[in-house]
């Protein structure tokens, strides 16, 4: 399989052929529709109508898998399943 360097933030391996299919395909082209967008340095998300403060919070490397898994599963962000979560 090769060297390991890490793990995505969605908790996927970065591997030598992680990476090559990641460079193939920015090669190819993205498609600009389907790249979200992050706000830059100095800027505050709006969330709902206000500024939204940052919180964080340890996981544990368990329950972070579970949250990754679930939030992929959704289709939403895991910030999002976190606020889903507590809303409920």
């Amino acid at each position: 399989m090769g060297k390991k360097f890490g793990i995505t933030a969605s908790g996927r391996e970065i591997t030598e052929d992680f990476l090559e299919n990641t460079i193939a395909e920015a090669e190819m082209e993205y498609d600009l529709t389907k790249i979200k967008m992050r706000p830059g340095p100095g800027r505050h998300p709006m969330l709902e109508s206000e500024a939204a403060p940052v919180e964080s919070v340890r996981l544990g490397k368990d329950l972070a898998k579970k949250a990754a898994e679930l939030a992929q599963f959704e289709g939403i962000t895991k910030a999002d399943l976190i606020r889903k979560a507590l809303r409920e």
